[in-house]
């Protein structure tokens, strides 16, 4: 398997998730991130998926209704910045987030740092101790630039005594690659 976004934040999920945990997918798409939690979680845990678009929505409820685990794998048309209604603060195992727009729709309906920050950091306070968090910057052409340095910059100001961040770069790709990151709470 080569070094892509998609391999490098599903092989970190698949190293912090437990059977039995409760896992938030905050930006469903198409919903392979929340598929990969729901085997990670296993039939004793619990997904939650939320997408604002109604098209993921229901391509992430597809496939997780096809693959046999929407018994313990759920989703939401919501905003992410809701999510701190879904769970006590300190209670989620993983929560995967992947910014910019829904693979193979409208690239003008994209994440926005607005809506994104207040998200993350709803979604640190969700996190249990050890827990984890994937990020996967997707930016330029239609929603530009100011997501991923707000997100960024942000990233920079989390508390090293509390939080663990690894960011990576792809230097040598052309044409915007994405970014992933991983933060994990200190346990």
């Amino acid at each position: 398997m080569g070094w892509n976004s998609l391999a490098l934040t599903h092989d970190f999920m698949a190293r912090q998730v437990r059977p039995g945990d409760l896992c938030i997918d905050a930006t469903a798409g198409r919903g392979r991130d929340a598929l990969l939690l729901a085997r990670l979680t296993g039939p004793g845990g619990r997904v939650i998926a939320l997408d604002i678009q109604p098209e993921a929505v229901e391509a992430t409820r597809s496939l997780l209704a096809a693959e046999g685990v929407s018994g313990w794998a759920e989703v939401l048309q919501m905003d992410h910045r809701e999510m701190g209604a879904l769970a006590e603060p300190g209670t989620v195992g993983c929560i995967a987030f992947n910014l910019g727009w829904l693979p193979g729709g409208d690239h003008r309906i994209h994440t926005a740092a607005e809506t994104t920050i207040p998200a993350l950091e709803q979604a640190l306070a969700l996190l249990r101790p050890g827990g984890a968090l994937s990020l996967c910057i997707y930016y330029g052409k239609e929603n530009g630039y100011g997501e991923r340095d707000a997100v960024l910059r942000w990233l920079a100001e989390l508390d090293s005594r509390i939080w663990n961040v690894l960011r990576l770069d792809f230097p040598n790709r052309k044409n915007d690659p994405p970014i992933p990151v991983f933060i994990q709470r200190e346990g």
